[in-house]
């Protein structure tokens, strides 16, 4: 019998996306949230359960042997799921792109999760896993960098609903501040506008405008694990000017994927040295259902380096899971300008 998986969120965009992987590569699927009538869509046997009511959370659990929370705004959904999980002793893994949710996953729930030996794996997604886990594979030997940039070259960001409400709650929390990961942590301030500079992305994509200090859920699982005092991301600015437009994704598949394209580029310095990886694909949504399902594929086999909570980076061999990626992403080691 194979190991089954609940999904809560699962009738969500990303999350749907995480149904049908799991489901391609051979796993129980226990679909779990809170619409019934959305939940039925989905054509499974399904558990209504909310966060607001731990006991469904429970009776939703049983029988799994994981849990992927696809369900934002994670400041909202990520601790009682997670609270759900120790108590079923299962691995927990979700999508987070959110800052400060990420960064309340690692406070709380880091000694109860190791003293539990369940792992927690947050930011197992696009944004948050896949850079941790390119700049680990850029730092190769290296103990320590001096700075890790995160290039985003997106050739389009249409959000989803998910998106929209996850950025209104990290607003909220951050009080109109910005964020930024500098001198070994991470710093709320105010600012005017986003710095925009040129990054030379390798080809096709070539040089673009980026926004600088567009900070992303990197600067919480990069430096979890490595030492690395300056974490930078950036961001195209066409996709951030799609972004504040908030128009929906077009699926143009079958699979439900839209046509937009994704390069990350990611940078470690040390001194004068400088290492680079490259990972490209479509669709940085339906892509963070491959990196979810690997990670929890990886946990139920006993692929993992440490215990408790712990980012992508620092959970697995990141070279070897990249390769797992294939072919959703492409990966190459860019050489240098």
């Amino acid at each position: 019998m194979g190991h089954s998986v609940a999904v809560f969120g699962a009738y969500g965009h990303t999350g749907r996306f995480v149904v049908a992987e799991l489901r391609e590569r051979g796993f129980g699927v226990l679909p779990v949230g809170r619409d019934p009538h959305k939940l039925d869509a989905l054509a499974l046997p399904y558990r209504v359960a909310s966060v607001d009511d731990p006991a469904s959370l429970d009776a939703a659990l049983i029988g799994a042997d994981a849990v992927i929370n696809c369900a934002g705004p994670f400041a909202s959904t990520a601790a009682g799921v997670i609270e759900a999980a120790l108590r079923a002793r299962i691995p927990y893994v979700d999508v987070a792109a959110e800052i400060e949710a990420n960064v309340d996953t690692f406070a709380h729930f880091t000694e109860r999760a190791r003293s539990a030996g369940v792992a927690v794996v947050p930011a197992m997604a696009f944004f948050g896993g896949l850079g941790d886990l390119l700049a680990t594979t850029a730092m190769g030997d290296w103990t320590t960098a001096d700075e890790a940039h995160v290039a985003y070259g997106l050739s389009s960001w249409h959000p989803t609903a998910g998106t929209v409400a996850a950025g209104v709650v990290s607003r909220e929390r951050r009080d109109g501040r910005r964020v930024r990961y500098t001198g070994g942590r991470l710093e709320y301030h105010c600012a005017g506008d986003l710095p925009t500079v040129d990054w030379d992305f390798p080809a096709p994509l070539g040089r673009r405008s980026v926004f600088g200090e567009f900070t992303m859920a990197d600067v919480v699982t990069i430096p979890r694990h490595l030492a690395i005092p300056e974490v930078k991301t950036y961001m195209t600015v066409d996709a951030a000017t799609d972004l504040a437009a908030a128009a929906a994704p077009v699926a143009v598949d079958g699979q439900g994927r839209s046509a937009q394209t994704f390069t990350v580029d990611v940078v470690v310095r040390r001194g004068d040295e400088r290492r680079r990886v490259v990972a490209s694909g479509r669709d940085i949504y339906a892509v963070s259902a491959p990196l979810a399902v690997e990670a929890v594929r990886r946990i139920l086999d006993g692929e993992t380096r440490t215990s408790g909570v712990a980012s992508a980076g620092e959970m697995f061999d990141a070279p070897d899971f990249l390769r797992a990626l294939s072919p959703a992403v492409s990966v190459s080691r860019g050489p240098l300008a």
